[in-house]
């Protein structure tokens, strides 16, 4: 059996940017905003961090200030992800240095690759890193995406801990489950697939939402290790159309337009990522306020 790296809400942090620096205070702010309420752990330059637009440099220095400013507290989980597997070698090796309790590494996109393809990229950082890596499937971003039978072989390897599976597919979840037990740990990557995916054994959630509603989703998750489905479904129920405009646009399009209409000030967007339409604009701020959260006008 394999311990998970973490279990209950994990958030996928966006990074605040002025321009194209990083605001540094801005994201210590937020580190003390999530361990305030409840995150497990932290998924430091992942897609909701707009990983795919940080130079390397930028990228180590990035999980360097988040492993020290957290200071053991939650676990710190840093996205490594590339078609480029090289690149994701030098990534992991950075962040283990830094002291990284696990790595999340993509599907490679762009380039894809066979399953045999992704067994062979995974393995090759599994390898040669020793830190517990989590895999990421959404293939929907991606264009490629794992098997059961893949996940069956990559459970096998001792520094491979568990999935992150956003692919929204029960049947490859409930086959993987069958395939893997406990050598392979599953937590959603989803928002919206929480409650049935850790009815069905998931270990908790990587969660986007939880940027700006960090204790809801927490609780949530609590509820479901307790067994408590009934009061689950009740929050998850209240928090369903949040969770869906979340994904209006693409992600972080509009949890980082949420975090500035509740004053959190996170900064801009990387191009290609551009500011929400207007009509998107006006649905979000309706469903924020359908949970209670203030807008800022």
């Amino acid at each position: 059996m394999k311990q998970p790296i973490f279990t209950g809400s994990c958030t996928a942090i966006v990074t605040p940017y002025r321009g194209l620096t990083i605001d540094y205070d801005k994201m210590a702010e937020l580190i003390e905003q999530q361990y305030a309420g409840g995150t497990s752990a932290i998924v430091v330059c992942g897609t909701t961090g707009e990983n795919a637009t940080q130079p390397c440099e930028e990228h180590e220095e990035l999980v360097d200030f988040v492993v020290k400013k957290n200071a053991g507290r939650m676990k710190i989980i840093a996205g490594v992800g590339s078609n480029d597997t090289m690149t994701s070698i030098r990534l992991a090796t950075s962040a283990k240095a830094s002291g990284v309790d696990g790595i999340l590494m993509v599907t490679p996109y762009y380039n894809k690759t066979t399953q045999k393809g992704l067994v062979a990229h995974f393995s090759y950082v599994a390898d040669r890193v020793d830190v517990p890596m989590i895999v990421y499937n959404v293939p929907s971003r991606t264009g490629v995406g794992c098997t059961a039978e893949t996940y069956k072989i990559l459970s096998e390897h001792p520094n491979i801990n568990g999935v992150k599976e956003a692919s929204g597919d029960f049947s490859l979840f409930a086959r993987t489950v069958a395939l893997c037990g406990d050598s392979l740990n599953i937590w959603s990557g989803n928002d919206d697939n929480t409650v049935p995916m850790m009815a069905l054994g998931a270990k908790g959630v990587i969660s986007v939402a939880s940027n700006i509603v960090p204790r809801a989703v927490a609780d949530l998750c609590d509820l479901c290790e307790k067994g408590d489905f009934k009061a689950a479904t009740a929050l998850y129920c209240k928090y369903a159309q949040l969770f869906a405009d979340l994904f209006i646009e693409v992600n972080p399009i509009p949890v980082k337009t949420a975090m500035n209409l509740m004053g959190m000030d996170v900064g801009d967007l990387r191009l290609p990522l551009v500011e929400m339409a207007e009509g998107n604009l006006e649905k979000l701020k309706a469903s924020m306020r359908g949970v209670g959260l203030k807008i800022q006008e």
